[in-house]
């Protein structure tokens, strides 16, 4: 990962390595354009602000973790995600002291610009387990793996461990409480979806029209005996 060959690897390695160095609020994107050794008409064709380098930066994790998953195991699903969520962890190790920093410095602004990046990051995790983000109930895994991931990181954050070993127990927790709840929301959804499928078949079975009753069915009057004839 970050192979230093393009101008973008180059402007994110450059803005870790000033962000463990210096600090990221201050930061500007002149030096780390400095840093990278790269003109800043060519800077300013990759990147327009240093929210978006942070992006680039999980974009690149993102790749890393999927290139180790090309495609899902035969693990149950939580093993499968916990195998997944670890390993970009492990990526990320190198550049804890950075993103640690970063962290730290961060403007809400930009953690705000964060959001959408992280959601699909997530997504992506996913589809590395083999379990899909796609439909309301795809939206309520990517939410809820994303409330998980920012709890573990910040156990991850401070795990000084090599064997990750707080983070890995954080991890495993997290996962089985969260599978729990989404099948506890997967019950409910299928029970309301029953619920208005049934609902909607008497709603169709009230508005068929009924046959017409006769003046003498109204009246009470029985209907005359039909007139044999000969």
């Amino acid at each position: 990962m970050l192979d230093g060959y393009t101008h973008r690897d180059r402007i994110i390695k450059a803005a870790l390595k000033l962000a463990e160095t210096r600090g990221w609020r201050d930061l500007s994107l002149g030096e780390i354009a400095a840093e990278a050794q790269i003109p800043l008409i060519e800077f300013r064709k990759e990147f327009q602000s240093k929210a978006q380098i942070l992006a680039a930066f999980v974009r690149a994790v993102d790749l890393a973790v999927l290139e180790k998953f090309p495609a899902p195991g035969p693990d149950a699903a939580r093993d499968r995600l916990f195998d997944v969520l670890l390993t970009r962890f492990e990526v990320m190790q190198p550049y804890k002291l950075a993103i640690r920093r970063i962290s730290e410095d961060a403007t809400p602004g930009e953690a705000l610009q964060q959001f959408r990046p992280a959601l699909k990051s997530q997504y992506w995790m996913l589809a590395a387990a083999g379990l899909s983000g796609e439909g309301g109930t795809g939206l309520v895994r990517v939410q809820g793996l994303l409330g998980i991931y920012g709890r573990v990181f910040r156990v991850w954050i401070d795990d000084d461990d090599l064997g990750l070993a707080k983070t890995m127990a954080a991890l495993d927790k997290r996962l089985r409480r969260g599978e729990s709840i989404m099948h506890g929301f997967e019950r409910f959804r299928d029970g309301a979806e029953s619920l208005l499928r049934g609902f909607g078949v008497r709603r169709k079975r009230k508005a068929e029209p009924q046959p017409e009753s006769s003046p003498a069915a109204e009246s009470g009057i029985p209907p005359a005996a039909p007139v044999q004839t000969a």
